[in-house]
């Protein structure tokens, strides 16, 4: 039994925080992670490792000298190499002043450590972040693995449709007499699924033990819901995984591009669902949110949404793909979800697209109980995409951030010199209050938009 499938679908609100700091915990260990083994590959030490911020609930010191600790507050975390001046205190100023007179226990300080040194271990966060990412998005294509080509029946969904032609092996060749595409050829695949016959019952010709024969079976894209968006309108009217949406106000449907027709034809006004599940019929009311969704061209659209994602009338079968092609499936998903980031914060920063979209702690917190409560799956994904969120975040060229730091350090490298420490101290200040202005802008969107 998947254990994050007993969490109720909003989860309460120990479950959405437990969710929110196992995530945040994740993401931030890697992160640190990433600025410690490189400073220490690169020979500059770690004073401290720690998991949290505020008081020490747990700390050991290993070998090499550096205390690994957790702390009360598990919402950040922190390294703090030797002559780190962030974490700078009296003590720590006594110490580098003795480092001074000693080169080779200046080389193992942050301030005093080769600029090549320094550059990588500030780097070293946001790519860890990355790397975790592109590990969890190729090990969910291993799992789940990728659609046999030709286009195979696996397992038959169970669907309020008489048709019962096909079965588990067969190839589709082709429906309602035409052939169908590779489902390599992606846009050939699209325009074929575009040209179907919206019928509730189609002629499927398929390969079945060596021979071609043709078998009547449901409509390729019924109006199933395959997946539930966390914060979506469908998930607030309690829809699942498996439901088949067989009628809007009262007009019965069997292809999902009717019901995404009603939704977006709709103009937000709420509609009145019957939807099958597991052999028994509800009734659902609920109304559809606007949603900025990104383009191919890379802009925005803004349409009307209920929150669901559809499938095919049967489990495709599937195939494990070989380690290279996983790898690179996680490295492209990571990129769209980069890419996504950066087009969505430019159209928020003209005015294209609403600020709303941009999402603070309660947000986050509530999407990570969201999709706990669909499985340990859409957890995992969850935290791979906020992992390439933070080390994006990160990269930013502001002050007080990984990408602030990688400035003065181009600067530098340039300049043959550091910034003043006059000019670092007004400039992470400033850095310091962007961030904080950003946190407060997101923490009010959780809270006053809709």
């Amino acid at each position: 039994m998947d254990i994050f499938a007993l969490i109720p679908q909003f989860g309460g609100l120990i479950w959405t925080i437990v969710a929110f700091v196992v995530a945040l915990s994740v993401i931030v260990a890697i992160h640190e992670y990433g600025h410690y083994i490189v400073g220490r590959w690169s020979g500059i030490h770690a004073d401290v490792f720690s998991l949290g911020f505020g008081p020490v609930l747990y700390a050991r010191t290993d070998k090499r000298g550096t205390q690994w600790q957790i702390a009360a507050l598990p919402f950040g975390g922190y390294v703090k190499f030797a002559g780190d001046a962030n974490a700078a205190s009296g003590k720590d100023e006594e110490a580098m002043a003795e480092a001074e007179t000693d080169p080779e226990r200046l080389r193992s300080t942050m301030h005093g450590a080769p600029l090549w040194a320094r550059t990588a271990t500030v780097a070293a966060g946001p790519i860890f972040n990355f790397a975790l990412s592109i590990l969890v998005f190729a090990a969910v294509v291993v799992t789940s693995g990728v659609s046999r080509d030709p286009l195979t029946v696996g397992e038959l969904r169970p669907l309020p449709v008489e048709a019962r032609g096909l079965q588990s092996g067969d190839e589709v060749i082709g429906i309602n007499g035409v052939r169908i595409p590779s489902t390599e050829d992606t846009s050939a695949y699209a325009a074929f699924i575009d040209a179907l016959p919206q019928a509730p019952v189609l002629d499927y010709t398929v390969r079945r033990d060596g021979s071609e024969t043709v078998v009547p079976g449901a409509y390729l894209l019924p109006p199933l819901v395959s997946a539930v968006s966390p914060q979506s309108a469908a998930m607030g009217a309690g829809l699942q995984a498996d439901d088949v949406i067989t009628a809007i106000d009262g007009t019965p449907i069997f292809a999902f591009d009717q019901l995404k027709q009603a939704v977006e034809g709709g103009n937000g006004a709420p509609l009145a669902l019957r939807v099958w599940r597991a052999g028994e019929e509800i009734e659902v009311t609920l109304t559809p949110k606007r949603v900025d969704e990104p383009q191919a061209d890379g802009g925005f659209a803004t349409q009307w949404r209920i929150g669901i994602a559809g499938g095919l009338a049967f489990e495709p079968a599937t195939e494990t793909p070989g380690v290279g092609e996983a790898l690179w499936s996680g490295v492209r998903q990571t990129g769209r979800i980069i890419e996504g980031s950066l087009s969505g914060l430019g159209h928020m920063i003209t005015g294209a697209i609403s600020t709303c979209n941009l999402s603070g702690p309660i947000g986050i917190a509530q999407t990570s109980g969201a999709m706990a409560s669909q499985g340990a799956q859409s957890f995992i994904w969850f935290i791979a995409v906020l992992s390439t969120a933070v080390g994006l975040l990160n990269l930013f060229p502001v002050p007080a951030l990984d990408g602030g730091h990688l400035v003065f350090y181009a600067y530098e490298a340039v300049a043959g010199k550091p910034p003043s420490d006059r000019a670092l101290r007004v400039l992470m200040s400033l850095g310091l209050a962007m961030v904080l202005t950003l946190m407060v802008f997101a923490l009010a969107n959780d809270i006053f938009c809709p």
